[in-house]
């Protein structure tokens, strides 16, 4: 038994002790310690009240006939019989030890009334709390400190078990006291407390009670306070449990949106120099930092109400990093929604409900979560339905007039996410062109790379605009080939493949203006970038330029895969012999355009650029070139020869070489009228360019797949 400020009570059992026996004792000891010795009768203001009295008295029958022995009940105004003290006890260790047996004697009460006499055993507990005379939240705090400081003690069992109903009993009339008075207890993390929240957890007349006023008590405070963390591992303890997650209907959207959105307010707090940048998925045992339990917490409610394949997808995009990171948060929010569509789409229709509201809130963190996440369901097509595509549009356009770079880029997002709903009508296509078009000019790569899906996406469409974004998008999209982000470079790749593939059947009916232009206006930058540092933008360069020979005919696809998978000089040659020939009026801009290549900070692209320009020079006749371009041409090989890679300045030599054989034959004076026989004798042919083998690392798909090569016996 407990020590209380009745000492060491003998072993009884404990089934035949009521709480209205205890009550009468605590009003006992309290007239005794309190009141002034007097003649006459005085009021008893410790009285229990009347409606709680029957309900004790059922529990006192209900445990008198379990138990089968009986124990003398202490009296009205008697006093349980201690050893002396040796000195006196001071008012606020006894007050604690009072309500520490009140909560033993209630075990005791529980254990053997069964959890069908919990309520009434709320009532009486509540009934003997106020009967005390005080504040009936300082009674439930201490006599929350009370269980935590007994419980520990307590053996496993019926016991351990009955003395967490108390708190259980205690939570069905008065929730928001006992998550009050348990919260301050759970920082730094404590195992009794966290057992406690557990207790709760498992009672499903009480669980749904407390998780409301957690989630409360997580929207109340501001920034990473204590009282957050508290609250949040509180989360993290009750939803780990089986079957809590049932007792959020009703509020499980508003409870996922508010821990997405704490952990955007702790990614964008200053931190403290000893609170970790990153915050590693590989740490074992209760999390510590406040982001790390906001992860835990999330993860919790996913997975107990079947949400375990978006928590497996979150782990393999990276998205609980994401969602920790100051400058990553709102895409792991975009990864959640992605998760949540495909895996978990009975939640939809409410996060959708719940994000509305949000999408105005003058805190930005709330704002720009809720934007990443209404973005996000926009993939869903039931969802997006939920809303006239007219009010959907018109929102997302707004935001592109907004001063916030992340704001016009969710909205972006958004269009693309809008464009790919192929039962929307195409009307709306020319209110989408502008902003997508315009967005191409933005200096942010994240708004590019969003303008350039969403264009993407609405080429997919069946009756997509090509022939108009043919015309729009020759000026813009040239300059990204060869954008800075390797993202980008790849999407605008892509992007003029797939429109290659979409006007395909223009392009036979010999519809060939804009298109034809834009395609050998990005001739030469597709064959540099299949030597790219980026393997996305080197595949996609191979992938367009197999759609557009299959478009032109060219019949030189075979050769193109060979230049992309072994960078062989041989089909490189043959390449640009073919080009030569069907294009000999461009054969001075393809020249230009390589040239730019020379000045590349990367030394495969200089390489192939030299390369290039020895095989286009080789094949080209005298009279297609002028002597200023080869004047030019002469001096940047000339100065690449002093590179300090040793494969450019031999690329470039052998170049320079091809260059100056074809200016003699420009410059090769011409003679008077010849004899027709001498007249079609051929000039001497110039010796082909010979490149040695490139140093650089060729392309492998084996490594993409794990493997370190060819297996070996």
């Amino acid at each position: 038994m407990a020590r209380g400020v009745w000492g060491w009570v003998p072993e009884m059992p404990m089934g035949a002790l009521t709480l209205t026996a205890v009550a009468e004792g605590i009003r006992a000891r309290q007239g005794r310690s309190r009141e002034p010795p007097s003649t006459g009768p005085q009021p008893e203001p410790w009285e229990l009240k009347p409606e709680a009295e029957p309900q004790a008295q059922a529990i006192a029958t209900h445990s008198e006939t379990e138990s089968g022995c009986g124990a003398t009940i202490p009296e009205a105004g008697s006093e349980p019989r201690s050893p002396e003290r040796p000195h006196q006890v001071p008012q606020s260790s006894w007050e604690e030890g009072v309500l520490a047996d009140l909560a033993l004697y209630t075990a005791a009460c529980l254990e053997e009334a069964g959890f069908a006499g919990t309520q009434a055993t709320a009532l009486t507990l509540s009934s003997a709390l106020e009967a005390r005379g005080e504040r009936l939240e300082d009674q439930v705090h201490a006599l929350v400190r009370g269980l935590l400081a007994q419980v520990p003690s307590l053996a496993e069992g019926r016991p351990r078990r009955a003395a967490l109903r108390v708190l259980s009993a205690l939570a069905l009339e008065h929730a928001r006291d006992v998550v009050c008075a348990l919260l301050p207890r759970s920082l730094p993390p404590d195992r009794a407390a966290a057992e406690l929240w557990r207790s709760l957890s498992c009672n499903q007349r009480v669980n749904g009670q407390v998780l409301v006023q957690l989630l409360w008590a997580l929207k109340g405070a501001s920034g990473p306070e204590p009282q957050t963390l508290a609250a949040t591992r509180a989360l993290g303890e009750m939803l780990a449990v089986s079957g809590c997650v049932g007792a959020t209907r009703g509020f499980y959207s508003h409870l996922l949106l508010t821990l997405v959105t704490q952990l955007h307010k702790l990614a964008r707090s200053p931190r403290s120099p000893d609170m970790p940048k990153i915050w590693v998925l590989s740490h074992r045992g209760p999390p510590h930092s406040h982001a790390s339990c906001a992860v835990e917490a999330l993860k919790a409610l996913l997975t107990g109400d079947g949400g375990r394949m978006v928590v497996t997808c979150m782990e393999q995009a990276g998205g609980w990093r994401r969602l920790v990171g100051a400058h990553t948060h709102l895409e792991g929010v975009l990864l959640l929604a992605s998760a949540m569509v495909a895996h978990a789409d009975h939640h939809l229709r409410g996060l959708f409900a719940d994000l509305l509201p949000r999408l105005r809130s003058a805190d930005d963190p709330q704002r720009l979560t809720a934007m990443a996440f209404f973005t996000g369901l926009l993939q869903s097509r039931p969802t997006a339905r939920l809303l006239r595509e007219e009010v959907i549009l018109e929102r997302l356009l707004t935001w592109q007039g907004d001063p916030e770079p992340t704001v016009r880029w969710l909205g972006l997002l958004g269009l693309g996410h809008l464009a790919l709903n192929r039962r929307k009508q195409v009307r709306h296509v020319s209110a989408l062109l502008p902003a997508l078009l315009g967005a191409l000019g933005e200096g942010d790569a994240r708004l590019v790379g969003a303008a350039l899906g969403a264009l993407k996406r609405l080429l997919l469409r069946p009756r997509a605009p090509v022939r108009l974004l043919s015309s729009e998008l020759g000026p813009r999209l040239r300059p990204l080939l060869d954008h800075t982000r390797d993202s980008v470079r790849a999407s605008a790749v892509g992007l003029l493949g797939t429109l290659v593939r979409r006007g395909r059947g223009m392009l036979r009916l010999g519809l060939r203006g804009p298109l034809r232009k834009l395609v050998l206006q990005s001739l030469v930058p597709l064959l540099l970038r299949l030597h790219d540092p980026s393997p996305d933008a080197a595949e996609s360069s191979e992938w367009t330029l197999a759609r557009c020979d299959q478009a032109f005919c060219w019949g030189m696809l075979e050769e193109m895969v060979t230049v992309a998978r072994y960078d062989s000089p041989e089909a490189l040659s043959h390449v640009c012999r073919r080009l030569v020939q069907r294009y000999p009026g461009h054969v001075p801009n393809f020249l230009s355009q390589t040239q730019g290549y020379l000045r590349s900070p990367h030394d495969p692209l200089r390489r192939a650029a030299a390369v290039l320009i020895g095989f286009l020079v080789h094949h080209a006749s005298p009279g297609c070139v002028n002597q200023d371009l080869l004047d030019s041409l002469f001096h940047d090989l000339g100065r690449l020869q002093n590179d300090p890679e040793p494969a450019v300045a031999a690329a470039a030599h052998v170049s320079a070489q091809q260059v100056a054989l074809l200016a003699r034959s420009r410059g090769r004076p011409r003679g008077l009228r010849l004899p027709r026989l001498l007249r079609l004798a051929p000039r001497p042919a110039r010796p082909p360019p010979v490149f040695a083998n490139s140093p650089f690392q060729r392309r492998s798909l084996a490594g993409r797949w794990g493997c370190s090569g060819p297996c070996r016996a």
